[in-house]
């Protein structure tokens, strides 16, 4: 239906940022018009069989399309061009109404765990019938699908709002099934399980809102890039021939397709400087048009035609990796004394490291005067990296 759908609403000479925001938008109102459809259904069962899982369930969908009311509402006010207070757009509010949404999974998780808690306490005798199953059986159904197109879509235009009514629809698939068994226990034997019932669902979808909070609240807070997308920026930019190497990535997420990356790129000392900069240029306007993000990139001047140095910087590589595989060093220079030789360079610590930074610049200093020689002073600056 969702592809049908998009087929008449979405024209293809669209721009892919348009066309993402009606797909988001597109699929949220679907999911509004189909939860309502099933609470007034689940209701309606619920009512006539006396069953407080099923009304619970009922009320569940009703919050579902109030979840759905929200994707819709951040997809809208993402799209809001950048202004005066918020110069980088407006693309996080689609991270933040994913938030809400989990929020409202959690908060229908709690209330269905009270109302199942005074059942038992108080039982009710409950009635199932044919038609309770019907019901609660096409809404498993639908439920279903709505996960699959959720996750698909999801995934398709990277998406955590989407992912979150994905991660809904599944715990609704999963709650629905069990109001479903327990139904059906009664209806065969008497044996009343409908509270206790009630129970495991609420508990599954408090699980469920707490795991939808970590994946919604992750990118607000910022997260480290994927490896694939540090990947594709090294491959961009060390394609140009005067680019040595790079470091110091920064990635900022400002929401879909609104990212801003700023990194270090290594080139020769005594390059042509004009030459550079036109490759530095034409790297940062590669990367606004094959990854879709604004790129700032300092250039990092390094003695590579200096035998010495070279030298040095190997050996004192070679040294650092010894001590931790994933520590790494750049921005490296000597300079020359009559007595001794400062070598100077900056230090990237990854996340996992323990040992204090003081402790670890005096690791370094005592590997390169027993390894290199006495004559070797380290003069090292530590930094933390942004990247896994």
């Amino acid at each position: 239906m969702i592809r049908l759908l998009s087929h008449f609403i979405i024209k293809e000479n669209l721009p892919e940022e348009k066309k993402r925001s009606l797909l988001g938008k597109l699929c949220s109102s679907v999911g509004i018009f189909l939860n309502v459809l099933l609470c007034a259904a689940k209701l309606v069962a619920g009512i006539l069989s006396g069953s407080i899982a099923v009304t619970a369930d009922a009320m569940n969908n009703l919050s579902d399309a109030g979840s759905s009311i929200i994707t819709l509402i951040g997809f809208k006010l993402s799209e809001q061009k950048p202004d005066r207070e918020h110069p980088f757009g407006h693309g996080r509010m689609e991270y933040l109404s994913g938030f809400i949404v989990s929020l409202l999974i959690i908060l229908m998780g709690f209330e269905l765990l009270k109302s199942s808690a005074e059942k038992i306490i108080n039982p009710e005798e409950v009635t199932g019938s044919a038609l309770t199953i019907a019901i609660l059986a096409a809404s498993i159904a639908v439920k279903f699908y709505m996960m699959f197109y959720n996750l698909r879509v999801g995934k398709k235009i990277n998406s955590a709002a989407m992912r979150a009514a994905a991660a809904d629809s599944m715990s609704d698939c999963v709650s629905t099934t069990i109001v479903l068994i327990c139904t059906v226990i009664d209806m065969s034997t008497g044996i009343q399980l409908d509270a206790w019932c009630g129970l495991a669902v609420a508990v599954f979808i408090l699980v469920t809102g707490i795991r939808a909070v970590k994946d919604t609240i992750s990118p607000l807070l910022g997260e480290p890039p994927s490896a694939e997308f540090v990947k594709k920026i090294e491959s961009i930019v060390k394609s140009y021939p005067s680019v040595v190497g790079i470091h110091d990535l920064i990635v900022h997420d400002y929401g879909p397709g609104r990212r801003m990356i700023s990194l270090h790129a290594e080139v020769p000392a005594a390059g042509d400087i004009l030459k550079i900069h036109d490759e530095i240029d034409n790297a940062e306007r590669r990367l606004a048009a094959e990854l879709g993000c604004h790129a700032v990139i300092h250039m990092d001047p390094i003695e590579n035609d200096n035998p010495e140095c070279v030298r040095l910087r190997g050996e004192v590589n070679t040294l650092v990796k010894k001590i931790d595989q994933q520590l790494s060093i750049h921005d490296f220079r000597m300079v020359t004394g009559p007595t001794h030789t400062n070598l100077i360079f900056d230090l990237v610590l990854p996340h996992h490291y323990t040992t204090g930074e003081k402790e670890l610049k005096e690791e370094v200093r005592d590997a390169v005067k027993k390894e290199i020689g006495e004559q070797y002073y380290t003069v090292i600056q530590t930094e933390q990296s942004y990247i896994e």
